[in-house]
């Protein structure tokens, strides 16, 4: 006779079950180790900080003068009316929102590279100049240095860059498996250029490096060569086949001209430099948020430039795939219309003006308030920022005492001085200057 086991009614179903989870309750708890634990709490960026500083603070007077953006004459962001008008025509024309090719409109891409090389320039008339869409400035140089990492011919080159530079192109070459060197640049006795130092740094590099460069704009310093001192820097790197990685962000909102600050450029690109153009639309027209930018190199030939630009769109395709097309639409819009066009010059010079009008207020207040240094470097640097001469201990004095926020160095961005304030800030720096004079 085959033995049946009992029928398990819905009881003994409740029984066997509260047995089991007594049971499991009982036993010791499995204890597993977090996967992402010794991960560190990575440091604050310079630039945020200040900012978070900066709204932290309740004084009605505070002034924010870290951030790399333009404002108007009352502090406010400004949208160029160019930016404006293409941006209605734009949604007025109802266009589909479908990706970009991974080199981005190519329209957008010749107007940007015209812009930055001039009508006359040789290899980009020849089709010698491989360029691609990217995302502004960071995107740009991320490109730049993984290209250099896959294809430069030998020994991988050493990346040299300007001492002080912006705090970005360091981890941008680096997290691109390049290693990154210096070269003096800033001079703080003259508050200008140090171009003994730099020529002599340029020249005892290996050849074949790697040197990146600021078209225009200095950032942080302000301080740029002359175009005698350009000339000088060119002779050097072509004698050292040096590969020059130009880095334009401001071409039109440093001196007013789009055309004098991209002279540094195509005096290079005359010279016969086969240089890297990494370009940003972010601050000369006013698009931070749409990042975006182009990067170019000037090749031997067409056939050369076809073959790195596909390389270049190799590159891209893992890293973003597809570059964003909003801000190329505004910017090619604009280019592609003469009345637009016209009003971006009106509209960068408009900004470029304020901001030396600024420079040359802040340097009159110092004056009038009593101030006995020389702060004539004020008017002689260019572009957005101020390398001001303040200590760390003093700029840290005038964010405790005067609510007056900016980057340890003493970097000011002269896009947040305005009218209102200038000699609230002029008064700030003089007071710091005496209760902690610098050694």
């Amino acid at each position: 006779q085959i033995h049946k086991p009992p029928a398990r009614g819905p009881v003994m179903l409740r029984k066997a079950t509260a047995r089991l989870t007594v049971s499991r309750c009982t036993l010791m708890p499995v204890r597993y180790m977090s996967r992402w634990g010794h991960v560190e709490m990575g440091p604050k960026d310079p630039i945020i900080g200040v900012t978070e500083s900066f709204k932290e603070d309740p004084n009605p007077s505070k002034l924010n003068l870290g951030v790399g953006a333009y404002r108007d004459d009352d502090g406010k962001p400004w949208i160029l009316p160019c930016v404006k008008a293409a941006s209605e025509r734009i949604v007025s024309e109802n266009l589909p929102h479908e990706y970009a090719p991974i080199a981005g409109f190519k329209s957008f891409v010749d107007k940007g590279l015209k812009l930055a090389y001039g009508d006359d320039c040789k290899p980009l008339n020849d089709g010698s100049i491989a360029g691609i869409q990217a995302l502004s400035g960071t995107g740009s140089l991320r490109i730049c240095g993984e290209f250099v990492n896959r294809w430069a011919k030998g020994t991988k080159p050493d990346v040299y860059v300007p001492t002080p530079t912006w705090g970005n192109h360091i981890p941008i070459m680096q997290d691109s498996g390049l290693v990154v060197k210096k070269y003096r640049y800033y001079d703080s006795k003259t508050n200008g250029v140090d171009m003994e130092g730099l020529l002599e740094d340029i020249g005892n590099a290996p050849d074949g490096s790697v040197m990146l460069m600021h078209v225009c704009a200095h950032n942080p310093t302000g301080a740029d060569p002359t175009i005698e001192e350009w000339e000088a820097i060119s002779k050097v790197c072509k004698k050292k086949n040096h590969f020059v990685v130009m880095d334009s962000a401001y071409q039109g909102f440093a001196s007013g001209s789009p055309d004098i600050d991209a002279a540094s450029l195509r005096l290079f690109v005359e010279d016969g430099h086969q240089i890297a153009l990494c370009q940003s639309f972010a601050k000369n027209f006013g698009l931070y948020g749409h990042r975006i930018g182009t990067f170019s190199i000037v090749c031997d030939n067409p056939e050369e430039a076809k073959k790195v630009e596909s390389q270049l769109k190799i590159l891209a395709r893992p890293m973003y795939s597809n570059p964003p097309i909003q801000g190329a639409n505004i910017v090619n819009t604009i280019l592609d219309d003469p009345a637009l066009t016209k009003q971006w010059f009106d509209d960068v010079k408009t900004m470029a003006d304020r901001i030396i009008t600024m420079r040359q207020m802040l340097t009159d207040s110092l004056q009038k308030q009593g101030s006995t240094e020389n702060w004539e470097h004020i008017n002689k640097q260019i572009g957005m920022f101020c390398f001001s001469g303040l200590t760390p201990e003093q700029c840290d004095l005038l964010a405790a005492d005067h609510s007056v926020y900016l980057t340890r160095n003493g970097r000011i961005s002269m896009a947040g001085v305005t009218s209102k304030n200038v000699d609230y800030l002029a008064n700030a720096m003089i007071e710091v200057r005496k209760k902690a004079p610098a050694s």
